[in-house]
């Protein structure tokens, strides 16, 4: 199986929307990164001449987690001060996060569901998974899921700072994101056994990374293809190749 690149080319409405993008693929905190800008993007003139920003994330070497045996110690704690289930605090802090930065955006009269998602195979843990509904949600989505993707980024950096832990969260609309993963799930798996009976490696459109990612992964383990990213920027696109080709 082919390795979902560290170094990554992603695009957005502007820096930080494609920032953003890019972050969301790999999984990232912004600091565990260097950012090239490309393309600063131009918004045109009437929207015509329109070209999106394009960057480069580097992951930068990281090192090696400390051994099961010698956990980081625990922050001090204040007198009266009980530590929590952490799930709870996530989910507490998150919804209330969320909440504020819809109200900066001129969102308000929604609801915020809170669930745990699926564990995935070689997860640690599950994904926390705020839900917003309500309406005019529509323009948090965004093209192509940008807005949602910087949403989502936003929001992991405040909750991340006030837990002070690492949160795997996942910012939803309307049940968006789970309706369009199923759908690229599916997609991947008909595409597959395409490359299977005919032998012939199959290129999918060209798809922003988060929705790249969700492809690699569907077809990780899967014992007759492996999957690759190829072409830059707004046209990198995923290739399905048969193993036995």
């Amino acid at each position: 199986m082919a390795e979902i690149e560290r170094t990554i080319e992603a695009t957005g409405a502007d820096v930080e929307a494609a920032t953003a993008a890019g972050l969301a693929e790999l999984q990232v905190d912004q600091d565990a990164v260097e950012i090239q800008v490309l393309d600063e993007g131009s918004r045109g003139v009437f929207g015509l001449g329109a070209r999106e920003a394009r960057v480069r994330l580097t992951v930068k070497s990281q090192p090696a987690p400390p051994a099961p045996s010698a956990p980081p110690p625990p922050l001090p704690a204040e007198p009266g001060w009980m530590p929590g289930p952490s799930g709870k605090d996530e989910a507490e802090t998150g919804q209330s996060a969320l909440l504020e930065l819809l109200t900066l955006m001129g969102i308000e009269n929604v609801q915020i569901e809170v669930r745990r998602a699926e564990i995935a195979p070689g997860e640690k843990e599950s994904p926390l998974v705020l839900n917003v509904r309500g309406p005019d949600t529509d323009v948090l989505i965004g093209r192509r899921g940008e807005t949602l993707a910087a949403l989502q980024h936003i929001a992991r950096l405040i909750v991340g700072q006030e837990t002070a832990s690492r949160t795997n969260l996942v910012v939803d609309v309307d049940g968006f994101k789970v309706r369009r993963q199923q759908a690229l799930e599916r997609l991947a798996q008909r595409l597959a056994e395409q490359a299977i009976r005919t032998n012939r490696r199959v290129v999918l459109e060209p798809m922003p990374p988060n929705e790249r990612r969700i492809i690699h992964l569907t077809l990780r383990d899967h014992p007759s293809v492996t999957t690759e990213s190829i072409g830059q920027g707004n046209r990198r696109k995923v290739t399905i190749v048969p193993r036995h080709q």
